[in-house]
Formats: C-alpha cells, structure tokens, sequence
C-alpha cells in the first residue's frame, strides 16, 4: 500500500479541528503567506455546486439584497463565527430562523394560525405555514467572504491599551436572498401578501448575527426606526484580509458606541457607564445582552478608490447614503422612546460636529484642508471629512450654524444623556467620572475653536506636523506638540481631536418666506478638542491658546463654559 506523505494536511480545511496546527478560521496572523480563512474559503466555494435548484411550484419566494455584509452563525467550530452551509455547499439563512423572527412580527392570533400554539392539555398544534430559508439567488455570494473584525473600545475610548488585535469571520457581502414560505393550506392571493408583509416587518429588523452593527440590514426598513438621516463622506477604507479596500457600515455604530462611553463616562462612574452603555448597544459581556438599538446604513454612491505611492499606497472611499437607527428591543417603559430618540439624534449630532467616522476619524481630511501636504505623495494618508447630505438633513440636523453655539450644543447632549439615565433610575454626578483618557468631564476636556473662512483657513492643521510657536532668541522658545502625547503617533492614540465642521447658513425661501432653506458656505469652524494630559508639552500648549483668545485667528474655548 503506497504512503501518503502527510496525509493530515491533505484534509480539507473545513473539516479540520479548530486548534493551532490544524485550523484556526478566526486567526489573523500577521504576514502569513496564507490565512488559514482565505484557504478555507477557497476550498469551500471550489466544492460548491454552481446551482441550486429552484423551489417547488408550492413555494411562495420573495427577493431581498441586503445593505452590506450578512452573516449566519453555525455553531459548527468554537471561537469563529462562519455561515451556515445548507444545500449543495451554499450557505443559506436557516427555515427555523426565518420562523422565529416571523412569529415575533405577528399579532398572537397571527403567530397561532401561521406558526402553531400549544393547546391546554399541552399538545403541540403546528401552523399552517412552511419557512424554507433564504438562499442567494446567484454566486456573487462566493465573493468577499472573508470578513475582519477588529475590537477597538478600550483603545480608543479607556486606556489606550489594545486588548487584541483583528479576528476573522466569514460573511456574505451584500448578498441578493430569496425566501421561501409554503402552506399546507391554499391561500387566497391577499393572505399571502398579508403573510409578505409580516415577513418584511421581521426583516426590517435585521437577519442573522450582528446586526445591531450593521450585518443583515435590507435595502428598507419598514418599522422601528428611530432616527434616520442622509450623510456623505471620504476618508480612508478599512484593508480586507487581501489588502483590497471595503467601507465597512460598522464604523457608525462603533463611533456612537465610543461617543455614548464618552458622554456618560463623564457623568457617572465606570461600572455604570459600561451598564448603560452596553443596555444600549448590547454586549458580549458576562452572559450577554442584546442592546436597545440596531442600526443600517445604505449607501445610495459608493467609490472606492486609492491615494499614496509604494508603500504608502492606502484604499479610499468617498460614500453618500441614508444612515438608520433602529429599535431593536422593546422598550420597559414605550414612554421612554421620545428621549432614546432624542439621545441617538445628539450622539450622531455629537460626531458629526467633532469628529468623524471610520480610521483616522481624529484629524481632518489633509487632502481637503493641507494639499501641500502630499506634494510627493510618499506620505501617509491622514483624516476623513464627513458632512450632513440632502435638505432635510441640512435644516434639521445641523445643530451649530456659529462658534457660539457649540458650548450650548455639547451641554445640550450632556443633559439628554442624564434625562435618559433618570429614566433608568440612575442619579447623575457631576462630581464624578470615570477614569477614562477620554470619559466627557469638564476636568478631562476641552474644546476650542475658531471660525475659517474656507478650506485654506486651517490653523492647526499645521500644528501636528510643525511648531505652533516659532523661536525668537531672547523672546520665546519654540512650542510643539508635534509627536507629543497630545498628537500620538502610530500606534499610539493622541489626545487631540481636529475638526473642520462645514459652516451650513439658513436663509429665507423667496417663494415661501416662512421656510427657510439651508446654503453652504466656503467656511468651516475649525475645532480642536484636547485631553490634557500631565505632560509640559499639553500645559504649554494649552498656555498658548489662551494667550491667542482675543488675536486675530486665534481659537476660543467654548467648553467647558463657565456654568459647565
């Protein structure tokens, strides 16, 4: 009998143990020749058929795409979430799932007549209804499976510290599913679009695993939503594992995560702010919880592209769509929803006007505000620029038309998250605060700011690369924060927030003077918010700008104000 030389690596991968050596799907090793996932996904959609076979006659089937990624987990191998794979080796949405959220989207007459009961004695009584799972419609799905998830919260938000690096999962991108649900009954036409209609409500919702993040979201959302908006956006695009670019959805609830950390870190202590925190978004903590809110993003333009040379080289994304909050759970108390409303409108307000969304969301877009900065182009691309999109957006979302504004728009969120923490039977403190580098206390930051006539007006731009205070032998000494803790570097998260808000007027219709209508402007309010730190660098820095308060260009403290 002839030997098979190693014969363990000749198993495929799927079939291997989850173990160091075997198969390690969710390991992402640094300069691997090969990830073990990018080989397990290619052994798997080699050996899938390039069919599926169509439902029976008996089947009704409907179609939906979903926004953005879309993952289903198996259970199948501990520590990795990875579709699961029905017929033929495609991966599908299970029938069982489909039932389960069904039901929880039909009144209880609904939910007894379609999906059964028990009977008082106790005996089970089934419905009328058949769910056969969503199955993608074509092999696009066979594209971009392999999915990266990267924890950033305590890095970004508490100490700086990075608890892990990136993981990998395997998920669909913006898959098209088709849905099939029979009857052992025949049904008259209008049942059936009563039964659709049910469907589409529980859809709404979101299928699959982590959907508050933006996983499993449909192109509509026909109930629950509780805040929606149109923004656009450039900046850079998170790498897949094969160096290609993706905009990744999540970067919106990860930035409303870490703002809510902020905002409530700054009220009460840490143990609490996690709570409420993690009673909002969910959390995989102890046995976990599903949190309040779930959200989608779907983009109407989407491009991307790249910028940089050799090994500068980075993807890019410039996107334009509908951002959408959801109601995920239900409320304790319905009343309670106008303030969640009110707190998720100030928190996405809240990023909006300090900062932005997605990798280096910290600093201002350079392409936009320091051009002269890539002359060679062999340098690091550096910021992102968001802006609200689409009037209704512009009148009503844009909470700071002048400097003046921004103090009383940071107290204004302050006061909203202790209006929903009394909800939740929590006593505010303003004495207290979490010990976070970035917990929103008036001990903790600042913000200042000052306003730019256009996109060439930038101040501190410059100061992240240069001295903001030239020597004068006998005078003064030079003043940097350059590759200080105030401004980071790689690897290591600064202190300092730089924000060129869009300055948006409103002026009166002329064809009805009592609506006004939103204008640009070439302005910007140029913001800096800044974490002091203990070092000599912040105290000079922030000397500085106090002594620059009333000279022309020179930024104004606007929080804390004096009654904060």
């Amino acid at each position: 009998m002839p030997v098979i030389p190693e014969p363990a690596k000749k198993v495929p991968m799927m079939f291997r143990a989850q173990i160091n050596g075997r198969c390690q799907i969710q390991r992402l090793v640094p300069g691997a020749p090969e990830q073990d996932a990018t080989r397990w996904a290619s052994e798997w959609v080699d050996k899938a058929y390039p069919k599926l076979p169509e439902p029976s006659a008996e089947v009704q089937t409907r179609t939906y795409t979903l926004t953005w990624r879309f993952i289903t987990n198996s259970g199948q191998d501990d520590g990795v979430i990875r579709p699961v794979i029905g017929a033929r080796g495609w991966p599908f949405y299970p029938g069982s799932s489909m039932k389960g959220i069904f039901r929880r989207a039909c009144t209880k007459e609904q939910a007894e007549h379609y999906c059964g009961k028990t009977s008082a004695s106790g005996e089970l009584q089934p419905g009328i209804l058949r769910f056969h799972g969503g199955y993608p419609t074509d092999t696009a799905w066979t594209e971009n499976l392999v999915d990266i998830v990267h924890p950033q919260q305590n890095w970004q938000v508490k100490t700086g510290n990075k608890d892990g690096g990136a993981f990998i999962q395997i998920s669909l991108y913006k898959p098209e599913l088709q849905f099939g649900i029979s009857s052992i009954e025949e049904l008259a036409a209008s049942e059936w679009e009563t039964i659709w209609i049910i469907w589409e409500k529980a859809l709404s919702t979101g299928i699959g695993c982590r959907v508050c993040a933006g996983y499993g979201q449909p192109q509509q959302n026909t109930g629950n939503i509780i805040y929606r908006t149109r923004i656009k956006g450039q900046g850079q695009a998170a790498k897949l594992i094969d160096g290609t670019g993706e905009f990744r959805a999540n970067v919106f609830r990860a930035a409303l995560r870490g703002h809510a950390l902020r905002i409530f870190g700054g009220l009460t202590n840490a143990d609490m702010g996690d709570r409420i925190v993690n009673h909002l978004f969910g959390s995989v903590q102890g046995n976990g919880n599903i949190g309040l809110l779930g959200m989608s993003f779907r983009d109407s333009r989407l491009e991307i592209g790249t910028f940089g040379r050799g090994s500068y080289a980075q993807p890019t994304y410039s996107v334009e769509g509908e951002l959408v909050w959801l109601l995920a759970c239900q409320l304790a108390d319905p009343q309670h929803e106008e303030v969640l409303k009110k707190l998720v409108a100030d928190l996405t307000r809240f990023a909006f006007v300090l900062g932005g969304f997605g990798k280096s969301w910290r600093r201002a877009d350079h392409r936009l505000f320091y051009e002269e900065y890539y002359e060679d182009e062999y340098k690091p691309l550096i910021g992102c620029h968001w802006q609200w999109s689409g009037e209704r957006s512009l009148v009503r979302d844009v909470q700071v038309r002048k400097l003046e504004q921004v103090g009383e728009f940071i107290d204004k969120v302050r006061q909203t998250a202790q209006e929903w923490m009394q909800l939740q039977g929590i006593a505010s403190n303003c004495g207290q605060k979490a010990p976070w580098r970035e917990a929103w206390h008036p001990q903790t930051v600042q913000v200042w700011g000052r306003q730019a006539s256009d996109k060439e007006d930038s101040e501190a731009i410059f100061w992240l690369h240069g001295p903001y205070q030239e020597a004068i032998r006998g005078v003064q000494a030079e003043g940097s924060i350059y590759r200080s803790s105030i401004t980071g570097q790689m690897g290591y998260i600064g202190r300092l927030w730089h924000r060129m808000y869009p300055l948006v007027r409103l002026v009166k219709d002329p064809q009805n003077p009592s609506k006004p209508i939103p204008k640009t402007t070439p302005g910007y309010l140029e913001l800096m918010t800044l974490f002091p730190d203990d070092s000599t660098e912040s105290r000079q820095f922030l000397q500085f700008l106090n002594s620059q308060q009333d000279r022309p260009k020179g930024f104004q403290q606007l929080w804390p104000r004096s009654q904060s």
